[in-house]
């Protein structure tokens, strides 16, 4: 996945929507998590502090920075006895 974006997405004469970022957030893993990061932050960064894609995107962004570092647990522990995916931190 690379961090380029769409160009019709970074248009100075286009209001970035809330449906902007979440198109964005749709398909967030950890594998991908800090490329998606970056990408909303550059469609956000010029939106005052109170524009409500300013707002999902900075709660977004957090998760991302989240699930970057801590990974996601998939499946049940016990299931198939199969342990969950381990963390990226060092515990």
């Amino acid at each position: 996945m690379s961090e380029s974006e769409k160009p019709e997405r970074l248009k100075k004469d286009r209001r970035v929507t809330v449906e902007d970022v979440r198109q964005l957030m749709g398909a967030s893993t950890p594998h991908f998590a800090l490329q998606l990061r970056n990408r909303i932050q550059k469609l956000i960064r010029d939106l005052d502090s109170n524009d409500p894609a300013r707002i999902e995107g900075e709660r977004e962004i957090a998760r991302l920075d989240k699930i970057a570092f801590t990974g996601e647990t998939r499946g049940i522990a016990a299931e198939r006895e199969e342990p969950p995916l381990p963390s990226l931190v060092e515990k």
